[in-house]
């Protein structure tokens, strides 16, 4: 097709990413910013050999369900991808495509619940360059001076500094009201890191050709800072993280998770794979005797001890594939089997060693937390086999205005 030429074509579904899949002489054409059933005109601005992408020229037959978004960075600013569309219709959307993923996996679906809270107003967490953020599909920086997803302590925060003066480079900024302010944060609900490149010199063979410079690209653990380190309260409780770390953005949402992770849980043991910084242990305790905790960085398993202070705890700072193989045996022989496991994979996924463990342990609950519906579908789909029953399927939903899914999978052993 000449770059001019326009194609008018029906948007089918909605795929994983947020963009509608439609097709022309039977190649798939991936569209942005449409939304399911929706008539539109298009022009091709990328062709590849199996899938053409395309932008919208004209919508020719909108959607009941398109909306004017509120902010006026969408469509340029890297974040949101759905504020074109009715809230309600983007959780619908989320769900199936949540639903999709597990039906790919011939995994029968149960009604999938929906943990939600407000749809603006909700991101306490960002990653900010140059003191804005990367426009969509580019590294160019967007001016930011307000964001209506941001939290207001985020949006006071932007309104305070202005974008001149704020650090230059990646910085992690985590601003909420729940922020547990000290004397280290001033007395401010926002806590800010910026992310140093530090170069690192060397030259091949002690010779004066120089090799090209390594530059530590992002932050790699959650080392005990008192300037980077964090504390909110959630749901009464206070969980400490460091702000260069992961940590979920939406706490409304996160404590609401939370209650749903631990509900109806209780007995002697029980499992935290994965643990991050114990956010899920935290609670758990109040539930069980003892919690093991396990998670491969080790510099989160320094915030999760200060976070299991005084509860009845062991953690180990290595992979889940090591723990099984060289931890788990006398870890049951001291505190018993387990009568429950928590777990909350990286994206990739359970590692298969863990999974196959899952499989022939037979514990009798599971509780898997998934940032991509896809890896948990395929690894509940291997528990099914291995005789558990998926109980019940939510949606949580952290990230509204977006197509990122995340969810809670409750499975029950029966043999």
């Amino acid at each position: 097709m000449e770059p001019t030429e326009t194609l008018t074509l029906t948007a089918e579904k909605m795929v994983a990413g947020g963009d509608c899949l439609a097709h022309h002489n039977g190649k798939n054409i991936f569209i942005p910013q449409a939304i399911p059933g929706e008539v539109l005109e298009v022009r091709i601005t990328r062709s590849l050999r199996d899938f053409d992408r395309a932008e919208i020229v004209r919508i020719l037959s909108p959607s009941p369900y398109r909306v004017q978004s509120v902010c006026p960075l969408y469509g340029c600013c890297g974040g949101c991808n759905m504020q074109h569309i009715a809230v309600q219709k983007q959780q619908e959307l989320r769900k199936t495509l949540l639903a999709d993923c597990f039906l790919r996996e011939g995994v029968s679906v149960p009604v999938i619940q929906v943990i939600s809270d407000s749809a603006f107003g909700y991101r306490a967490r960002m990653q900010l360059h140059d003191g804005g953020l990367f426009a969509r599909e580019s590294n160019t920086t967007v001016p930011l001076n307000r964001c209506p997803v941001a939290t207001e302590a985020m949006n006071s925060y932007f309104s305070a500094v202005p974008q001149n003066v704020r650090p230059r480079g990646r910085v992690q900024i985590f601003s909420d009201a729940r922020v547990v302010a000290d004397a280290s944060h001033m007395a401010s609900h926002t806590v800010v890191a910026a992310e140093e490149a530090v170069p690192e010199v060397r030259f091949q063979g002690g010779g004066k050709r120089r090799v090209k410079d390594k530059v530590k690209k992002r932050f790699s653990g959650t080392i005990q800072d008192a300037m980077h380190t964090v504390r909110v309260l959630l749901a009464g409780k206070t969980v400490q993280f460091d702000v260069r770390g992961f940590f979920q953005s939406n706490l409304a949402v996160l404590e609401k998770a939370i209650g749903a992770v631990c509900f109806g849980l209780q007995g002697k043991h029980v499992l935290d794979m994965y643990s991050g910084v114990g956010t899920f242990s935290v609670f758990l305790a109040d539930y069980f005797e003892h919690v093991t905790l396990v998670e491969h960085n080790r510099d989160a398993l320094v915030h999760a001890e200060i976070n299991m202070a005084g509860k009845k705890h062991e953690s180990y700072g290595v992979s889940g594939e090591r723990f099984i193989k060289e931890n788990c045996e006398s870890v049951v022989a001291r505190h018993g089997p387990f009568d429950a496991v928590v777990i909350d994979p990286p994206r990739s996924g359970m590692e298969k060693s863990v999974c196959s463990w899952l499989c022939s342990a037979h514990i009798p609950v599971i509780r898997s937390v998934s940032c991509d519906p896809a890896t948990q579908a395929r690894d509940v789909s291997k528990l099914i086999k291995a005789g558990y029953t998926l109980t019940s399927l939510f949606l949580l939903d952290f990230y509204p205005q977006t197509a990122h899914i995340e969810s809670l999978a409750c499975l029950e052993y029966h043999g």
